[in-house]
């Protein structure tokens, strides 16, 4: 029987049985608030009543504010929203934050620049943290592409073929490691010079042989389309690389995920962004609007995965 999850600092940590406890969850909180708004009446389902999450964010953030925030509130908690500028600034040590923090609240959501800085949060605090995305991971996004994914085309993982094109950046990680843990196949496509990062690789690699998955990588981006049940990008510049924004977008150029290349993929492939998106860069407007995308709904699962860890992690 698999542990207990006591943080989510990395997608590596969620072994299979992890990813069907949070499924299975993430369906009883979604199925229950579906039922909520078509009754027009709220069910009082809140097992996280008198607890508490404290977010410190870095870096700018929609989705996983919002989807942490409104889930929080959704299962009986109160989230509160620190200005990362007044703690994670040199004013004391990351040490002492958690420490203070962990005597205060009941878990730690981290949106940060470097990846240490959540891995230290976690090493002193006693409460449960959650990397909500670092310049390494975004273990939160990959699970609710993953339950997206088994919504469309369920869980028989080996059989799902799932194409990552552009930057191989933190969300490339997490999805590779996430694949590997699930036994999955993917392949990655990137121009040269932004492959994954050595690191991540050693440890995807070492993952898959014990579970059989298959991970390719190519800089072909047409042939890694063919026959992709899914078709993955993220933007080409993320967060703190903008000083190379000019160089990104002439070597990205080619793999823009646009109508032509969407149709080297299944007929009935679906188009999934972690967003936000840059239009007419990594992804045009006929791909992310039209009958392919299934980008709103990966969106919109943040909010139930997210309850569904909370819990987990809380009860």
């Amino acid at each position: 029987m698999t542990a207990k999850l006591k943080n989510l600092i990395s997608a590596a940590d969620l072994s299979a049985e992890h990813v069907k406890i949070l499924f299975d969850l993430t369906d009883k909180y979604k199925n229950y608030l579906a039922e909520s708004k078509t009754r027009g009446i709220p069910i009082e389902v809140e097992p996280l009543r008198d607890r508490t999450l404290a977010l410190i964010f870095e870096k700018p953030s929609l989705r996983t504010r919002v989807t942490f925030m409104v889930g929080m509130a959704q299962l009986g908690g109160l989230a509160i929203d620190i200005r990362a500028e007044q703690v994670l600034q040199g004013r004391e040590t990351i040490a002492d934050v958690s420490r203070n923090l962990d005597r205060w609240v009941d878990a730690l959501v981290a949106r940060t620049f470097k990846h240490r800085t959540v891995l230290e949060l976690a090493k002193y605090a006693r409460i449960p943290v959650i990397n909500a995305l670092s310049d390494l991971e975004h273990p939160c996004q990959v699970l609710a592409d993953f339950y997206t994914i088994r919504q469309i085309k369920g869980e028989n993982w080996k059989e799902i073929k799932l194409v990552y094109i552009g930057d191989g950046n933190n969300v490339c990680h997490s999805l590779l490691l996430l694949t590997a843990n699930l036994g999955g196949q993917m392949t990655v496509a990137t121009p040269p010079k932004y492959d994954p990062k050595d690191s991540i690789l050693r440890i995807a690699k070492k993952k898959a042989q014990a579970t059989g998955a298959t991970l390719k990588f190519t800089h072909d981006v047409k042939e890694a389309v063919k026959g992709a049940d899914f078709v993955y990008t993220d933007v080409w510049t993320s967060m703190g690389f903008e000083a190379e924004r000019e160089q990104r977008r002439t070597a990205f150029g080619p793999f823009q995920v646009n109508e032509a290349l969407m149709s080297l993929a299944k007929p009935d492939a679906k188009f999934l962004h972690c967003l936000p998106a840059k239009r007419g860069e990594e992804v045009v407007d006929g791909v992310i609007d039209g009958p392919h995308s299934a980008v709103f709904d990966q969106a919109e699962n943040r909010l139930h995965v997210q309850k569904a860890l909370l819990v987990h992690l809380l009860t």
